[in-house]
């Protein structure tokens, strides 16, 4: 059944939010779904995304809020907590009461391994005022277990992925990879301090190839390093370690330079789920939050991902959670570990066909 869907999305800050609904968008399309994605700084689709997709309207999300010669459609998405244009609530509460549809209003909330994820997936929520008043929301929570929404996966993962010509790619970054033993990329927020990682892959037998990600992570290259160093690769003078920077990278050329590297540095919502199908070793930077409230969370997800001490220990030397430096890990142990790990979510619904089973379950239950 094709469906009209609303997906609303504020960006705050690092592009993860636009990411998300984005990815979501075009996932559902490729299910047959008509998608308008309302957003309030849509700027960085010029990059992120890198062609139109059939079936995603990207619609401006403007205050006061202006949907004209546009019927409400049949189900909207609240993304992160965002709070809908009070226009729209109204005018989507007039079509069901006029209609006598079923309200499927979808609160997509973040990801998480906490055991509230489980819990409180799919639970309905009245609405208590507003132009919504009598209308019920449903939280629904993306997670790594059957008992979620599941994570965002494409149709033809797996046939991109056996397509892959890595060798092909670093060429066209102007980077070799078959000059160096290992290949890493990094992408991780601006306030890392990456003085004594630098200083140990430098310092390493083995010659590392390091791919940094536009933006935040080259900012935080660049200020240990003290000056520039363009994008084709370099060596910095401290021995075996050649660095890379590269342009701003659109989600399918994300995914390929994850592909492309054997343990990759990640950050974020969107790049930790790409990290884990990409099927490589990876250490994930999670978002830090004044109150402590990510320890819980990195930790929830190490237990899911049942890792191994040494992999542990890297998660919470690279999240500040112990000091000292992080010294070339045990790479091979770590591949099995996500191997398994991404063999047990291959096996469950991803978050786009999860929303679609929802909805109908919802409108014919």
């Amino acid at each position: 059944m094709n469906l009209t869907w609303n997906i609303f999305c504020r960006v705050i800050d690092n592009f993860g939010d636009i990411g998300v609904c984005w990815r979501l968008a075009v996932n559902l399309a490729e299910r047959g779904q008509s998608v308008r994605l309302w957003v309030d700084d849509a700027s960085a689709l010029t990059w992120m995304a890198s062609e139109p997709v059939h079936g995603v309207h990207v619609l401006s999300w403007t205050t006061p809020f202006d949907m004209s010669g546009m019927t409400p459609g049949d189900v909207l998405i609240e993304a992160f907590g965002c709070e809908i244009a009070l226009e729209f609530i109204a005018n989507y509460a007039d079509g069901i009461r006029a209609g006598g549809q079923k309200c499927l209003w979808i609160n997509l909330e973040y990801l998480t391994a906490e055991y509230y994820a489980a819990k409180c997936h799919g639970l309905p929520s009245p609405v208590m005022s507003g132009p919504g008043k009598g209308l019920t929301k449903h939280f629904f929570y993306p997670g790594f277990t059957s008992g979620t929404g599941g994570l965002l996966r494409e149709t033809h993962l797996l046939e991109q992925q056996a397509q892959f010509d890595k060798t092909a790619w670093l060429a066209h970054y102007h980077t070799d990879g078959q000059e160096h033993s290992r290949v890493v990329s990094l992408f991780c927020y601006e306030g890392m301090d990456l003085r004594l990682w630098l200083a140990a892959l430098a310092s390493d037998t083995v010659p590392t190839l390091l791919l940094v990600s536009s933006g935040q992570s080259t900012r935080a290259v660049r200020r240990v390093l003290g000056h520039e160093m363009g994008i084709k690769p370099n060596r910095d003078k401290r021995g075996a370690l050649s660095i890379s920077y590269l342009p701003l990278l659109s989600q399918l050329e994300f995914d390929h330079l994850l592909w492309a590297c054997d343990l990759n540095f990640v950050r974020g919502e969107d790049s930790l789920v790409r990290a884990l199908w990409a099927g490589k070793p990876f250490v994930w930077q999670i978002y830090p939050q004044d109150d402590g409230a990510h320890h819980a969370k990195l930790h929830a997800f190490l237990d899911w991902l049942k890792a191994p001490p040494s992999l542990r220990l890297a998660y919470d030397v690279w999240n500040g959670l112990v000091q000292g430096a992080m010294h070339w890990p045990a790479v091979t142990h770590w591949q099995s570990t996500v191997t398994l790990a991404r063999q047990r979510l291959w096996v469950q619904d991803d978050l786009a066909d999860a929303l679609i089973q929802f909805v109908l379950k919802s409108r014919h239950g």
